[in-house]
């Protein structure tokens, strides 16, 4: 993602003038040219770059004046505030976003013809049906040959119910008498796909006119091409002058070196940015909100966007409790490892998630987003092939036996040094989360029961001792990327602060 490329850029110049001896307008100046050279090949207005360069400068001035002020922090927190307010159009987008239960919400998606917004619609529909929303999809383009056959396909892959037709031509009656059907249904969530042109045209508007009448629609999102850079300003100006747009969603931005541009373009226009689509993947889909992005791009993390991730995935409550449990007990089978796997994967790729947490976002991730997620599936499908008894066996023994390894390399096509891997990378996690005997595990470190309901890893009696803890199990190299030991405890009461209770 060329915008990661940016966020990796100015990270590095804020990390020279952390290195430099002294902090004088020379080391200012370096630091700010790199900084805005980064911008700029992002795309973002001059202008705007212009003006991040001078409010930085008056910030850091102004904190020569003040005592006791750490110049170096102040620089930084400028950055990353002058880049935020950038890409942020001081709209709040979470009224957009947080839709309500049991109720049935129309959202109605327009663009231009091409911008992904079949696809988007599936990602929008999919991401909301992890939250528990009972969504439908209703394809109302006509003008396009194929798009009820794709959004059929898409929504058939993610078990999300459609409706359309082959033989009406009026978008407007299909529309009307798909979100009928589903309100009839009792569906919360009902997503209605507009037709799209090649470019801004009356005709374009007219028609969409005429679906938002005959649906009434409770919101209405523009989805926008995110590789046409700083022309999005116009193209988000006139449709939002022309019907009744909402919010925003920025499609493509995972290859493209003007999506900061369209970022920055859209925000000047004060739409809302609620979503971006990072991939052609149905999960390369994540909420947009100027602080939390910014902050990932510079490998502060987003804590908040991490926890609500982990929170889509975890299991209900009381199955929760029995898994916590089982492994107080000190029992770790290869099933848990699968099931945790399995939730991993539900959370979205991995590079995405590392990306959330402080001190990884830029930490060696670039060119290997997709490594865990396929290092993942291979050991899963390895898992496929074992029995009941292996997968839920705690034995050390039953993973020495060369027989039972050369089966289960024959079931699922890998080579026998390959499931040894696996079973390497079991005994290790196993050993991180119960212990191995020489050291206790992380479930230890937690206290019984787990985090601050145990009188665990949050209890501030504890806090010093399980920081110490958590260090030593911490691989050194990650651990320094974190920030060392010292940076355990800030993180940890980030989770805390974020929900993490």
């Amino acid at each position: 993602m060329v915008l990661n490329e940016m966020g990796q850029k100015i990270s590095q110049a804020l990390a020279f003038i952390n290195n430099a001896e002294t902090l004088d307008e020379k080391v200012l100046d370096a630091c700010l040219k790199e900084i805005c050279t980064a911008l700029l090949q992002a795309d973002v207005n001059a202008k705007l770059v212009f003006g991040l360069r001078t409010n930085v400068k008056i910030r850091a001035n102004n904190a020569d004046k003040g005592a006791g002020l750490n110049k170096r922090k102040i620089v930084e927190k400028a950055v990353a505030d002058e880049v935020t307010s950038i890409l942020d159009s001081g709209v709040d987008e979470k009224k957009l976003t947080d839709l309500k239960k049991g109720q049935p919400n129309v959202i109605m998606f327009v663009g231009l013809q091409g911008a992904g917004k079949t696809t988007t619609c599936t990602k929008y529909g999919a991401y909301y049906k992890k939250k528990g929303f009972k969504p439908a999809l209703v394809c109302a383009d006509t003008f396009r040959a194929g798009a009820f056959d794709q959004l059929k396909q898409n929504a058939t892959k993610m078990g999300i119910p459609f409706f359309g037709s082959y033989s009406e031509t009026d978008p407007a009656v299909i529309a009307q008498q798909g979100v009928e059907k589903f309100r009839a249904a009792k569906h919360d969530l009902i997503i209605v796909d507009t037709s799209g042109r090649h470019k801004q045209e009356e005709a374009l508007f007219e028609e969409m006119r005429q679906v938002a009448t005959n649906v009434q629609p409770s919101l209405v999102i523009f989805v926008m091409d995110g590789s046409i850079g700083q022309a999005a300003f116009d193209q988000a100006k006139a449709f939002k002058d022309a019907v009744e747009v909402g919010a925003v969603i920025m499609t493509k931005m995972d290859g493209h070196a003007k999506g900061g541009g369209a970022l920055s373009a859209v925000a000047a226009t004060k739409s809302p940015i609620i979503f971006i689509g990072t991939g052609e993947h149905m999960d390369e889909f994540e909420r947009f909100e100027a602080k939390a992005f910014v902050g990932r791009l510079l490998g502060r993390g987003d804590w908040r966007g991490f926890v609500d991730k982990i929170q889509e995935v975890v299991p209900e409550e009381a199955k929760n409790e029995e898994l916590m449990e089982i492994m107080q007990k000190g029992s770790f089978s290869m099933r848990i490892l699968y099931e945790q796997f399995a939730n991993i994967q539900k959370m979205g790729p991995v590079g995405q998630i590392m990306g959330m947490i402080p001190g990884l976002s830029n930490a060696g991730i670039k060119g290997k987003e997709n490594e865990g997620g396929v290092r993942i599936k291979r050991f899963m499908c390895m898992m496929d092939s074992m029995t009941t008894k292996e997968l839920d066996s705690i034995n050390p023994k039953v993973w020495t036996e060369t027989s039972r390894i050369m089966r289960i390399a024959r079931g699922c096509g890998r080579h026998p040094l390959e499931v040894q891997e696996l079973i390497e990378e079991y005994k290790r996690i196993r050993d991180l989360i119960v212990g191995n005997g020489k050291r206790p595990g992380m479930m230890k470190a937690m206290g019984k029961g787990g985090g601050a309901r145990g009188g665990g890893m949050m209890n501030p009696h504890n806090m010093q001792n399980n920081i110490a803890q958590m260090s030593r199990m911490l691989p050194p190299d990650v651990l320094k990327k974190m920030g060392g030991a010292g940076a355990l405890q800030g993180l940890l009461k980030q989770m805390e602060g974020a929900g993490m209770k």
